[in-house]
Order: C-alpha cells, then sequence, then structure tokens
C-alpha cells in the first residue's frame, strides 16, 4: 500500500446520509475477485441512467469537483459487508473518506487496502460542506500522524481517532502481512529463543 502520511487537496462531496455499500457499488458489478475495474460502476446507480449516459446533475460527472478526498453524509458504509464498496472507492482514485460515522465492517475493509476513513463530529462535516459549496475548489488538509483535519480556507480544524495499529501500518504502507513481515527478524529471533 501508499504510505499515508499528510495530505491536502480538493474534494467530492455527497452530502447524502445512509449511503450504503449497495449504493457505492451495485450487487450486479460484484462477479470479479481482483480489487481493480470497480471504480468504472462506483455509485453506477446514481451516475448513469439507464441507457448509460452520465447524469449530468451527479458530483462525479461534474468536472468542477475533483479531487482524493471523497467526503460524505453521516453513516457511510452501511448494509452488506462487501469488501468490493471499499474497492471501488480505492480503484476511482480516492484515498480518504470524510463523514461523521462510518459503518464498522466498511472502516475495516477501507483501513485494510489503504483508505483512510476520517471520522468527524456532524457540526464539523457541516463546515466541510458549507466551505464546498462556498467554493467547489475549497481544499482540506488531512494530517494522519497528527491526527487532524482542517479546512484551509477558514482555517477550522478537528482531530479525529484512529486506531494506533492500523495508524501506524497507514504511515507506513503497510497491510497485516507488510506488518509482519516487518517484523521477520525480531520474529525469528524469538523463536529461537523460545527453542532453548
Amino acid at each position: 500500500m501508499e504510505p499515508i502520511k499528510k495530505f491536502t487537496g480538493k474534494t467530492v462531496h455527497l452530502s447524502n446520509s445512509d449511503i450504503d455499500t449497495d449504493q457505492i457499488i451495485p450487487a450486479r458489478f460484484l462477479k470479479a475477485t481482483e480489487r481493480t475495474g470497480f471504480g468504472d460502476n462506483l455509485f453506477r446507480d446514481w451516475r448513469y441512467n439507464n441507457d448509460d449516459t452520465p447524469k449530468k446533475d451527479f458530483v462525479l460527472n461534474n468536472p468542477i469537483y475533483s479531487g482524493k478526498i471523497l467526503v460524505a453524509g453521516k453513516n457511510f458504509g452501511s448494509g452488506s459487508s462487501r469488501e468490493h464498496a471499499a474497492w471501488a472507492i480505492y480503484d476511482y482514485g480516492f484515498r480518504w473518506v470524510v463523514s461523521s460515522f462510518f459503518a464498522d465492517i466498511f472502516k475495516g475493509n477501507a483501513l485494510n487496502i489503504g483508505i483512510l476513513p476520517v471520522t468527524v463530529s456532524e457540526a464539523f462535516l457541516d463546515k466541510i460542506f458549507t466551505a464546498i459549496e462556498a467554493d467547489p475548489k475549497t481544499e482540506i488538509e488531512i494530517n494522519l500522524p497528527g491526527q487532524t483535519v482542517t479546512i484551509l480556507a477558514t482555517g477550522a480544524s478537528e482531530k479525529f481517532d484512529i486506531n494506533s495499529y492500523k495508524k501506524d501500518n497507514m504511515t507506513n504502507g503497510y497491510d497485516d502481512i507488510d506488518y509482519l513481515q516487518a517484523m521477520k527478524e525480531d520474529i525469528q529471533s524469538f523463536a529461537v529463543k523460545s527453542l532453548y
């Protein structure tokens, strides 16, 4: 995985609450087991008409909004536990998702593949939405070591929580296997000492 530390960038916003995994990636697109190709169908039923033409009023089809940070309403990733929802978000190019609440299984799936789910208060989420609506080019800074989110235009900032193990893995670009590989010498040394 790519290490995630500090990032400043523009956002794409979906103010809808209760965005479930079937809305993120509809079930009919879950036939592959590889992690690639799912980004094409991210929010498929919201992005495209029945004849596969893009819906002009959907944010992902609006060139004004671009960036690697997805800002979403409360209760993001609810519903079924499909890993494909996180895969679709990653494959589309998002590396950070900001919301006031994430479904636990989605949050775990995201962290496992290199997406940082950033939980902020509802009041701070409203501030982000207000800033984006005032200026679509609004940038926010996400600082993983400092565990802060900052709206650069206003200077408003808030701390966020993250499990220390997952934080360490993400700052180093490790998945669970990489973490064990990084400790390989310590594990081997412990194994040798345990034999005697």
